[in-house]
């Protein structure tokens, strides 16, 4: 079964079609600064590598262009759109209507865009990948992966906020929880590789660092917290978004300040977290300036670390214990300098890094905890893509 990935952002898509069961990927690609100058769209199938600049006003170019190349005599892997038989998609909220993976109907799609206010900066764009995939293959089946699902088995204690209950009875307000696809992934693999190496784990910790952050405990494979609510804003500090604040700052903005309602939501969301702290979002730049002494950049380090430690802390008392932790994402799987500060003084824990194992970069799941560390810690690679193609391909099958 040949099943099409998407992953569809603001002015991106990201893709991967992938052959199931064998878990064979095909092709895979991404599309960006779709609708600006310079518009680019990567593709690569086994050794065969490829970048160009193309003029892709909307996403619905952007998937033709894929699927032209899809098609390509030359270095294409399938015949016509028929032989895609599953578009897989990944859809960032699915409020509590949605705690497993759908098959795509009207009402899920009106469901989607009802949740749009909660996810502005994801939903949007998930929805048109969606409907630009129904245009492009007819014939196949659409399913829709939803990040908030893997964290549906949060206790109410964990979700409910502590405002006037009627909020949540009424109208659905608590914490949801994101990037669950990715979460759900690493620690199946994190649990899976620490049991064949005869350690019976079940208490770790998931730290997904991207441009957006998130850390989940997860207690015998089940999430039982998680750093982001209602919408992917709080928690950790993230590339442009705030993460946890006083919302005092909120209304002080607002009241005092004369900023607008929206203007504070732009705030928070795009122009906040690193960037607000150092003016770069990229945490290469952000790391290559406090090497060179760069004082904004170096805070922002390790007020990022901080605020991870601070959650690790109370995800181990959460779940009466830690027995390991795991680093994943493009930061967590890449970024020696923010893994080394988030272990620093930590060895009451049992927690000891090795540098040496810390400093070598790798794209398989692996150790990086000197041997007598008690508690364990892992760098674990995400793969969306593959879950979101597993899930469909359950689903369909």
């Amino acid at each position: 079964m040949n099943i099409l990935v998407i992953n569809s952002g603001s002015s991106s898509i990201k893709y991967q079609l992938i052959q199931m069961p064998e878990e064979t990927v095909a092709a895979s690609g991404l599309v960006e600064r779709i609708g600006l100058d310079g518009a680019l769209i990567s593709y690569k199938s086994g050794d065969f590598k490829m970048t160009k600049e193309s003029d892709i006003p909307d996403h619905e170019t952007g998937l033709l262009k894929i699927t032209s190349f899809l098609l390509d005599k030359e270095f294409g892997v399938i015949s016509n759109k028929d032989s895609i038989h599953v578009v897989g998609h990944r859809v960032v909220h699915g409020g509590k209507s949605f705690s497993e993976t759908v098959e795509v109907t009207s009402e899920v799609k009106d469901k989607i865009r009802s949740l749009m206010p909660l996810a502005p900066l994801h939903n949007p764009h998930n929805l048109k990948g969606i409907e630009v995939a129904e245009k492009v293959f007819p014939k196949a089946k659409q399913v829709a992966v939803f990040d908030t699902a893997f964290f549906q088995t949060m206790p109410q204690k964990a979700y409910q906020y502590a405002i006037p209950k009627e909020f949540l009875e009424e109208h659905d307000i608590r914490a949801y929880g994101f990037h669950g696809t990715s979460h759900k992934y690493v620690s199946e693999k994190s649990i899976e590789f620490l049991k064949e190496r005869n350690f019976p784990y079940s208490k770790i910790i998931t730290i997904h660092l991207g441009n957006g952050c998130s850390i989940t405990a997860v207690k015998d494979g089940k999430a039982i917290d998680h750093s982001l609510g209602l919408g992917p804003a709080n928690g950790l500090i993230m590339g442009t978004r705030a993460g946890d604040i006083d919302q005092s700052v909120i209304f002080y903005l607002i009241d005092k300040l004369g900023y607008s309602v929206q203007e504070v939501n732009d705030i928070l969301l795009k122009k906040s977290g690193m960037l607000g702290l150092t003016g770069y979002s990229d945490m290469r730049d952000i790391e290559a300036k406090s090497a060179e002494g760069d004082e904004y950049c170096r805070l922002a380090l390790y007020m990022n670390a901080y605020r991870i430690k601070k959650y690790i802390g109370s995800y181990i008392a959460a779940m009466n214990g830690i027995d390991a932790i795991v680093f994943t994402a493009g930061i967590g799987e890449n970024s020696s300098v923010i893994r080394k500060i988030v272990c620093e003084d930590m060895e009451f824990l049992g927690l000891h890094l090795d540098h040496r194992k810390n400093d070598v970069r790798g794209n398989i799941i692996r150790a990086i905890n000197v041997p007598e560390s008690t508690v364990k810690i892992l760098v674990t690679p995400t793969n969306e893509e593959l879950e979101i193609a597993n899930q469909s391909y359950l689903l369909i099958s």
